[in-house]
C-alpha cells in the first residue's frame, strides 16, 4: 500500500541498459560530490528516480531536494517505529520541498501476529524484516528505475564497499548512495550548516534508528549499527543485500 503518488515517465530502458549505466556512473562519479551524484541521477532518470529514507535524518532527502525540488521520498512505515521517527517523517513532509510517500506492509502488526504468532521479530527477525520492510519496498519501487539511499561506508564493515552508484541486481534497479564516502562528521557538519531535520533519538544515545523493538542505544566504542538487533547476530534488515 502507498500513501501519496509518484509520477513515472514511462521509462524505456532495459535492465541491461540500467546495469551498464550504473557500472559506468559508479566509476565516473566515485570522486564526485553528493550533489553531483544526485544531479546525475535526477537528470538521468527524472520521475523514475526516488530517495528512500528511514527518517533517521533527512540529509539525503535535503540534498536531493536541492537538485530536484519535489523529489519523491519513500518511507517504510513498518508499524513498529518509534513515535519520534513518525514525527520526523511528518516534519520532513511539512517543511521540505519533497513528496513523502509512505509504504506499509500487506498486513498490520495485529494481522501478522495472528498468522505468525506474536513477537515474530524476536523469534525470526529475518522473516519479520522480509514481511515488513523488504516486500513493501519492492512493491513501492516498482515505478522507479533508480533509488537513492543514505548508506555510508563508515557505518559498519558490511557497508565498507558501498559504491556511490551501483547495480541492485535483485530488484533490477540503479542504487545511488550519494553520501557513501561521507563520515559521521560530514553528516553532522551538513546538518548544522543547513538546519536539516534529524530524528530526536540521535541525541538520546541512538546512533542508528530502526524499529523500536529491535533498536537500542549504543555503548561507547561501538559502531553505529551495533544498536540494531543486538545479540541476534544480525546487522542488516535485507533492504541492502
Amino acid at each position: 500500500m502507498t500513501d501519496g503518488q509518484h509520477g513515472t515517465d514511462g521509462g524505456t530502458r532495459t535492465a541491461d541498459d540500467l546495469r551498464r549505466l550504473a557500472e559506468q556512473a559508479g566509476r565516473d562519479l566515485e570522486d564526485a560530490s553528493a550533489e553531483e551524484i544526485l544531479r546525475w541521477a535526477a537528470g538521468t532518470f527524472g520521475d523514475r528516480f526516488c530517495v528512500t529514507s528511514s527518517m533517521e535524518d533527512a540529509v539525503v532527502a535535503h540534498l536531493a531536494s536541492r537538485v530536484r525540488p519535489g523529489v519523491d521520498v519513500v518511507f517504510l512505515d513498518t508499524g513498529y517505529h518509534f513515535p519520534e521517527t513518525i514525527g520526523t517523517r511528518d516534519a520532513v513532509a511539512a517543511v521540505m520541498d519533497v513528496n513523502v510517500i509512505t509504504l506499509t506492509p500487506r498486513q498490520s502488526v495485529a494481522e501478522q501476529d495472528a498468522e505468525h504468532g506474536p513477537g515474530l521479530h524476536e523469534r525470526d527477525p529475518d522473516l519479520c524484516c522480509a514481511l515488513r520492510k523488504v516486500a513493501p519496498l519492492e512493491t513501492g519501487l516498482a515505478g522507479y528505475d533508480a533509488w537513492a539511499t543514505g548508506l555510508r561506508r563508515d557505518e559498519s564493515p558490511t557497508r565498507a564497499d558501498t559504491p556511490v552508484v551501483g547495480w541492485d541486481a535483485r530488484r533490477g534497479k540503479v542504487k545511488v548512495s550519494p553520501i557513501a564516502r561521507w563520515t559521521q562528521e560530514d553528516v553532522e557538519a551538513y546538518v548544522a550548516e543547513h538546519g536539516v531535520l534529524t530524528n530526536p533519538l540521535l541525541t538520546d544515545g541512538y546512533a542508528s534508528v530502526g524499529c523500536a523493538p529491535c533498536t537500542r542505544r549504543v555503548l561507547e566504542g561501538e559502531d553505529a549499527r551495533a544498536g540494531r538487533w543486538a545479540g541476534l547476530g544480525k546487522t542488516e534488515c535485507g533492504l541492502h543485500g
